[in-house]
């Protein structure tokens, strides 16, 4: 019975000194890193990409509501669907 422990001992250990040595202080490093990312919010580049997309929304909104009203001006029925 002692002899079986002392063969299971190793086979367990083993994984667990791997997951210790190497996953764990890996794991952790990118979980404090992502977190301390999000932390920080957009970044200077993002906020740019965010206020040109914004400004692009904008132009299409407006040429939408140009092209809905030629459309209404010369088809006023265009809206309904038959």
């Amino acid at each position: 019975m002692e002899d079986a422990s002392f063969m299971i001992a190793p086979m367990i250990a083993a994984p667990i000194l791997v997951f210790l040595i190497f996953v764990a202080p890996i794991w952790l490093f990118l979980h404090y890193r992502s977190k301390n990312k999000i932390s920080e919010g957009l970044s200077v580049e993002d906020k740019e990409q965010f206020r040109a997309l914004a400004d692009k929304a904008e132009q299409m909104r407006d040429r939408i509501r140009t092209l809905e009203h030629i459309l209404d001006a010369e088809h006023p029925n265009w809206r309904r669907m038959d």
